[in-house]
């Protein structure tokens, strides 16, 4: 089963490296918006895919321990929220570090019951 959750985390590592450094670059100002959109992007992805592939389609153990364990405990990256967060506070950014909490968990929440719904749409086509 380690073999699984390696392999995941190894693609969840390299996804969010690339995935929240393109868009830090492209968005270009000081606010963690990399490390939100990773964060945002997880939370739909576990909602979804626990939703849909786990409970619906029922795949076997080793799928939750590559996707879920693997892959999304590399992507989502609640470490670096917890830095970025206090790294702001430190720096006397007190508005955009109150900001930065906000909108992570609220959009995380909106993102994981969006795959909620989708999985189950998905799952009861009518």
């Amino acid at each position: 089963m380690w073999v699984w959750v390696a392999l995941g985390g190894a693609l969840g590592a390299i996804t969010r490296f690339f995935l929240a450094g393109w868009v830090q670059k492209k968005v270009g100002f000081a606010f963690p918006v990399g490390t939100l959109t990773v964060n945002v992007l997880g939370s739909f992805i576990i909602g979804f895919f626990i939703t849909y592939f786990l409970e619906y389609l029922a795949l076997p153990p080793q799928y939750r321990a590559l996707v879920v364990v693997g892959f999304l405990g590399a992507l989502t990256t609640f470490s670096s929220f917890s830095y970025e967060t206090v790294s702001l506070l430190l720096e006397g950014e007190i508005t955009k570090a109150i900001a930065y909490v906000a909108l992570t968990n609220l959009l995380c929440f909106i993102a994981t019951f969006g795959g909620i719904i989708l999985g189950r749409l998905l799952s009861n086509p009518s």
